[in-house]
């Protein structure tokens, strides 16, 4: 962003303008406008941050002020009490970085990939991006739980978690309530004119949305180079899994790759009876010939530790020799203490392990 005060700017420019709101900043605006600024129309864009309304009406397009969403202007805030939109097959309330993905997504992650507009890819890429991001964002910004308050009025955390998320980390960026709070202090305030103070505001912001970006960049990345290709060998996987369980409890990959989300689709989609559920994947360590291999216990969620059916329990926490004896099979290298994942020197010695436990 460039440096110059607004009303500067707005002589300057001859780029399309990005408005915001000045002033505190949070995760929504900056993830917000670092999308815009992924595509060309937008690439070389000046922001503006101010409330003002006459400066705001001269922007090409406006984020998370105004009180208007309007595509057609280009204008998207979500504050308005009639506001109700979300994405679709979604419940929750966009915020200002949901209704930027929502109508610029696919052109965002086209560019980023090089996939064709109206793919199969592009279109899974799009619903997975905003439920593993941009949802999360909405969300706190709107102040809605993720969990349902009516459900959950008991329950109470073991532990303190942290509370560490991408939102807190936004909210770090911003000035703190005693950066004026000493004399000293606030006579450097006092040396800084309004524009300087701005300047100063406005870098804390695109420190902001770099974060913000970026994140979303790696995430995007990852996707598709790793997670959307993994999507393939899961499915050949799962097709086949009952020619090694004729329960369909282990599934077998030919190598490692990232298959929770897809297996957990897979079974929805095609509406897999409990009892014919995956229980335990084996993959191996590694593309050698010679690599170990590893016995997972499916979770019972995504985000859950609790396995569907951990290893059994006299295996766990036993290594090697021991683990042979107890085990009653050859080459066993570990088996985890919670029983969520154990290993084999050969594949032969995982998927006996494997069948053991199912009957187990």
């Amino acid at each position: 962003m460039a440096t110059e005060t607004a009303p500067k700017r707005l002589k300057t420019s001859t780029t399309p303008l990005i408005g915001t709101h000045n002033g505190h900043f949070h995760a929504d605006e900056a993830l917000a406008v670092y999308l815009l600024r992924l595509l060309p129309t937008y690439t070389p864009s000046t922001l503006v941050r101010t409330r003002d309304p006459a400066l705001l009406s001269t922007c090409h397009t406006v984020v998370d002020v105004g009180g208007e969403y309007s595509p057609s202007t280009n204008r998207y805030d979500h504050h308005q009490r009639t506001f109700t939109t979300t994405f679709p097959s979604h419940s929750t309330k966009l915020s200002s970085a949901g209704l930027v993905y929502m109508h610029f997504g696919k052109a965002i992650i086209t560019q980023r990939t090089g996939l064709s507009d109206g793919t199969e890819e592009v279109d899974v890429l799009y619903e997975k991006l905003y439920t593993d991001f941009i949802e999360a964002l909405d969300a706190h910004d709107n102040g809605i739980s993720v969990y349902d308050p009516a459900t959950t009025a008991t329950l109470q955390k073991r532990f303190y978690d942290g509370g560490i998320s991408l939102g807190s980390l936004v909210g770090d960026l911003n000035a703190n309530w005693s950066d004026t709070d000493t004399p000293k202090q606030q006579q450097q305030q006092q040396q800084f004119s309004a524009e300087e103070a701005q300047k100063q505001e406005d870098d804390r912001f695109l420190e902001a949305s770099h974060l913000m970006g970026t994140t979303f960049l790696r995430k995007l990345d990852y996707y598709h180079k790793g997670w959307l290709p993994a999507r393939s060998v899961v499915h050949a996987s799962f097709a086949a899994r009952k020619n090694h369980s004729p329960s369909g409890h282990i599934m077998v990959l030919t190598r490692s790759v990232p298959w929770k989300d897809h297996l957990y689709t897979l079974e929805t989609s095609s509406s897999t009876p409990e009892n014919e559920k995956v229980l335990y994947v084996l993959y191996p360590e590694g593309p050698d010939k010679g690599a170990k291999w590893r016995i997972q216990a499916v979770s019972v969620s995504k985000d859950s530790f609790e396995s569907r059916k951990p290893l059994p329990e006299q295996w766990r926490g036993v290594r090697e020799d021991k683990l042979d004896e107890v085990c009653g099979v050859e080459g066993c290298v570990f088996v985890h203490a919670s029983g969520f994942i154990g290993g084999n020197k050969s594949f032969e010695g995982a998927m006996e392990m494997a069948r053991k436990a199912v009957e187990m």
